[in-house]
């Protein structure tokens, strides 16, 4: 959105010749405007009527009924006020989004559709999609997110019994705290049925079970069997959160894995038929391969050049390998303000933990055998492997879902609260 001061935007429009009759309306007012002052910006009219055509085509495409258009006009705008006060906002402490930032996620969205990024303007152009008018979009997109990560993120605290109230609840409500695919086969028998018309399609459901069992294709019967919504979709459910399964699988799921099909099952007036598609449990059991190290960092600086720093490590290597302790070296000679009172050692570590190059070392190392000197960013090292393992962090990865979770559950308030701190502290002056 355009940030000009609103004293400034008011003696342009009020001094500024008329243009040509073309861009007048009948009763020869200019056709862009003003939709409100925020602060020293604005929001212009073409921005406001953008925002409510494309709301109502895509209310039109899903058959969604929208609200009176008072009402709807006042929601969009404002949206875009607050959208205004947040970018003023992001300016004021200098956030920025850099061209190599926006540029890294216009690649991925291009990878996430089969295309390349050089691809991108030409796919925009034939949707009709302005590739600037994209660009500066999703960057102001970027903006609003990094800002309320930055500015709300740290506002919020999670507490030990928080967590610990979390795992409780991870490992005692299964369901709930589960990502799911299902597909589903409905058989109703109707509320009116006989006893005969419901045995025929408790018998039908055993037998489509029957042949689920022997390798039938899901989808198949559920096309020609299954009266719900998405029989035509190989009675597909899709992904779901655990809050969003329907109650009626509630005692169904536990205990299910990806590619089980329950038996079924009666609820009301129908039979069913689940298959779990995925299933990724928050509690499901992780192991991770970790390796403990030491190492010795000299860094070059003023006083020691680069070839200084990797001599001081040939001589440290060479005393090592002569018989001195290798920890006494690096609390004599490490620049690592983390390990060297250590020993250098730089405790348990999972992948990832280090910059390439120092994982690179690690990986080819063995066990008890000190490296030669390399070099990363940091400086130059020399690194012992001390051990490795394979290590269960099913309860790490508990703690660290439990705290996202936590965190992601009290982000909308948060969010809320903040964007209307903004709000009220804005100068804000609708014009339509």
């Amino acid at each position: 959105m355009i940030k000009i001061n609103a004293f400034f935007m008011a003696a342009v429009l009020a001094t500024t010749p008329l243009p040509a009759a073309a861009d007048l309306s009948e009763t020869g007012e200019l056709l862009d405007g003003v939709a409100a002052i925020v602060n020293e910006g604005v929001v212009l009219r073409s921005q406001f009527d953008e925002q409510m055509d494309l709301i109502v085509e895509r209310a039109a495409q899903q058959g969604m009924q929208l609200p009176p258009p008072a009402i709807l006009e006042e929601q969009v705008l404002e949206r875009l006020i607050l959208n205004e006060v947040q970018l003023q906002r992001a300016q004021r402490i200098g956030l920025q989004v850099s061209d190599a930032m926006l540029n890294n996620s216009i690649r991925r969205m291009a990878e996430q559709n089969g295309a390349r990024f050089e691809d991108m303007p030409a796919l925009l152009a034939r949707d009709g999609v302005d590739y600037a008018d994209f660009r500066k979009s999703l960057r102001d997109e970027i903006t609003l997110e990094q800002l309320r990560r930055i500015e709300v993120g740290q506002r919020i605290n999670v507490s030990d019994r928080e967590v610990e109230q979390c795992i409780i609840d991870l490992e005692t409500n299964v369901v709930v705290n589960s990502d799911w695919n299902l597909s589903h086969i409905l058989l109703p028998f109707g509320a009116t049925a006989s006893s005969e018309e419901r045995d025929a399609v408790a018998k039908l459901a055993d037998d489509i079970y029957a042949e689920l069992q022997d390798g039938a294709d899901f989808r198949e019967l559920a096309v020609r069997h299954s009266k719900g919504p998405t029989a035509l979709e190989g009675g597909a459910l899709g992904a779901m959160q655990g809050e969003s399964v329907p109650t009626l699988f509630a005692d169904i799921l536990p205990g299910m894995k990806a590619g089980d099909v329950s038996k079924p099952f009666r609820k009301g007036t129908s039979f069913h038929i689940v298959r779990v598609n995925e299933l990724k449990s928050a509690v499901e059991r992780s192991e991770v391969n970790q390796v403990k190290v030491r190492h010795i960092l000299i860094t070059p600086n003023e006083i020691i050049d680069d070839e200084t720093a990797k001599q001081r490590l040939d001589e440290a290597l060479e005393k090592i390998r002569g018989g001195e302790e290798f920890g006494e070296q690096a609390k004599l000679l490490s620049d690592d303000p983390g390990s060297a009172n250590l020993g250098g050692d730089l405790g348990w570590t999972s992948p990832g933990t280090f910059v390439p190059e120092f994982d690179a070392v690690v990986s080819q190392s063995q066990p008890g055998v000190v490296s030669d000197p390399f070099r990363t960013q940091f400086g130059w090292h020399i690194l012992e492997v001390l051990d490795r393992r394979v290590y269960d962090n099913t309860e790490d990865l508990k703690r660290r879902n439990c705290d996202l979770r936590i965190r992601n559950s009290k982000m909308e308030e948060e969010t809320l609260l903040w964007m209307q701190r903004l709000r009220d502290e804005a100068f804000v002056d609708t014009r339509i």
